[in-house]
């Protein structure tokens, strides 16, 4: 038999696949169909069926094999049918010349008579069809033709029904994964905003728009810089001093994080960080001083390997300077958290009068902290724009207090004197 091909062959296939009922498991809704419509036309089998490219697939089937579930296109009666897009009626197809060579006729299933209507969409595209068949010559009166008709549109209404549920679940599974992207779009947009402003600052600023500028009356400024880092930038490549700096202010992040320190910028090879704020405590200028300690540890280990490898030693200069600041957020399109006040500007300048590989203190910060901390008194130091300001050298947590060789830790006798001592 030759393959009747439908002239909208690939948009009928198209739409075909758009229905996605092709390989589909069973549904009650189209088996009832087929035994309704057996029914109706006092005939043993009914089918409802799609036409792919290469075969006529069986949706529903009522009194065929279980095991019938298609069969190739070429030998399909039914494609026929959605040819003529409207029904087909034989009912003798060993008189028919257009199947009586058919192995559906001549073959097993012997089939003699056939009816099928084809299932057309509202575009017009033949999808398949719904048919009843006899294995024995028959006729069907008008009414039944008639109700077999009407039975093709109610299935191609449940065809229709069950494409916008798919259609409708496609929907609500796209906005599920675009509601999930978006809570993932705004959770790294949280991350990003917190690893720019302290968790505080950044509620605010989502809550409000703004941030309201805050006077703190006691903070603990240090700063960090590298001495001859021009040197050091003129042996290396420029990738290779990016990520050694790197390297370097993140393991002062998880310093100054440790110790409740809020890192505020870095500018070129200097470091500038805060204690105190903006959540107060008044711990501040001995997190501060442990912090300083414990950064100074991890270069001067550091060193020892360079040394080994003949590489220039990172020589840093720490100064760290207590007193009152004001602290809030600048930008608009990119926000900073910074603080102003006389008490940074000491501690800039106390870190610049500093000595490369040794932590410098203000006397302020010092009042705060000589109970537990061994220091050497530097005496007055010119400072630009301040005159004599008053410095020491922090050494190292005492020995008493320490948990720790280097002096960088404190035990817990240090921190029972310090709640004593609040």
């Amino acid at each position: 038999m030759d393959v009747a091909i439908p002239a909208n062959e690939p948009a009928r296939l198209d739409a075909l696949e758009s229905y996605a009922i092709l390989d589909t498991l069973p549904e009650i809704g189209f088996d009832e169909i087929t035994e309704l419509a057996a029914q109706i036309c006092d005939c043993p089998a009914a089918l409802v069926s799609f036409i792919d490219p290469s075969r006529q697939w069986m949706k529903a089937k009522y009194g065929l094999p279980a095991e019938l579930s298609e069969c190739p296109r070429e030998i399909s009666v039914c494609k026929v049918t959605i040819c003529n897009n409207d029904i087909l009626y034989v009912p003798d197809l060993l008189s028919d010349e257009r199947f009586n060579t058919s192995p559906l006729v001549t073959g097993g299933l012997k089939l003699r008579f056939y009816c099928g209507v084809p299932l057309i969409t509202q575009d017009g595209y033949a999808l398949g069809t719904l048919c009843v068949v006899d294995f024995k010559s028959r006729e069907l009166s008008f009414e039944q033709r008639e109700a077999l008709r009407r039975l093709s549109r109610q299935t191609m209404v449940h065809l229709e029904l069950r494409r916008q549920l798919i259609e409708r679940n496609e929907m609500l599974r796209q906005l599920e994964l675009a509601r999930d992207r978006a809570i993932a779009e705004k959770g790294e947009s949280e991350r990003l905003l917190l690893n720019i402003l302290p968790p505080s600052i950044a509620a605010e600023l989502k809550a409000s728009q703004r941030v309201k500028p805050r006077f703190f009356d006691s903070a603990s400024v240090i700063f960090i810089d590298f001495s001859g880092f021009t040197r050091i930038v003129e042996t290396m490549e420029p990738a290779s001093v990016i990520d050694q700096l790197d390297q370097h202010f993140t393991r002062f992040d998880d310093i100054m994080a440790k110790h409740r320190l809020e890192k505020l910028k870095t500018i070129g090879d200097a470091y500038l960080a805060v204690g105190g704020v903006p959540e107060h405590n008044r711990s501040h200028p001995i997190d501060a001083a442990l912090c300083a300690l414990q950064i100074l540890d991890h270069l001067t280990k550091l060193n020892r390997q360079r040394e080994k490898l003949h590489l220039p030693a990172w020589l840093a200069r720490i100064g760290i300077n207590t007193g009152p600041v004001i602290a809030g957020v600048v930008g608009k399109h990119k926000f900073t958290y910074d603080i102003w006040g006389n008490t940074v500007n000491v501690a800039e300048r106390v870190e610049a009068a500093g000595v490369p590989g040794r932590i410098t203190i203000s006397e302020a910060t010092w009042q705060h902290i000589k109970g537990r901390f061994e220091t050497e008194p530097r005496g007055a130091v010119e400072v630009k724009h301040k005159g004599l300001v008053n410095m020491y050298f922090l050494n190292r947590v005492k020995p008493e207090f320490s948990s720790d060789p280097a002096g960088t830790m404190a035990n817990d006798r240090f921190w029972k004197q310090e709640r004593e001592a609040r």
